[in-house]
């Protein structure tokens, strides 16, 4: 019952900002990429429950994943340590009620990662998302972002190739990246 009402608590924070037009921008000409309250919500509880399956399973380790769902499409993105963590990570999540298909946006990690590496990595992503707020031709709430020794992947739905394009612009300029995992798709 717990777990029922923290839902209805969240699809009713998500109705009303949906409604209230949270994030959408009145000069932009509607898309056939639009979805609807409900769908916005099935895809949050789709999303929601991709993340339990994998934090579930302790041979996936999904702390570096990023799970985005748009239209019942789930998008994973993130490191990964080995190919076997990759597959069953893909394997759980087609098994989650809701979900139509799944798009593989994962990396495998390279060598290991020191301290001071995860502290540059949250220092580069803090950059990052802070570019991509302030360039107003970018939909930043819709994209992800991770970094591990210096790459850095976005993930998410965008409306166009237009936004993806920017999107990569700005975070070449980012100190600090040394590569981009582009995983990024465009809204269907």
């Amino acid at each position: 019952m717990h777990v029922a009402r923290k839902l209805f608590i969240l699809a009713t924070a998500l109705a009303a900002a949906l409604a209230a037009g949270c994030g959408n921008r009145t000069d932009e000409p509607k898309t056939s990429a639009s979805t609807t309250v409900g769908t916005e919500i099935d895809d949050t509880v789709v999303t929601t429950k991709v993340k339990s399956t994998l934090l579930g399973d302790a041979e996936i380790k999904s702390f570096d994943l990023k799970v985005e769902t748009r239209k019942g499409v789930v998008q994973l993105s993130g490191f990964v340590d080995n190919q076997m963590q990759m597959d069953r990570a893909i394997a759980a999540t087609t098994l989650v009620e809701g979900v139509r298909s799944v798009e593989n946006g994962m990396s495998l990690k390279a060598g290991s990662r020191t301290v001071g590496n995860a502290v540059d990595d949250g220092i580069i992503t803090g950059k990052v998302k802070s570019a991509l707020l302030a360039d107003a031709n970018v939909k930043s709430f819709d994209i992800a972002v991770v970094t591990r020794k210096g790459e850095v992947q976005l993930s998410g739905f965008v409306d166009s190739q237009a936004q993806i394009d920017q999107a990569v612009a700005v975070v070449r300029a980012v100190d600090g990246v040394t590569s981009i995992g582009n995983e990024l798709s465009i809204k269907k």
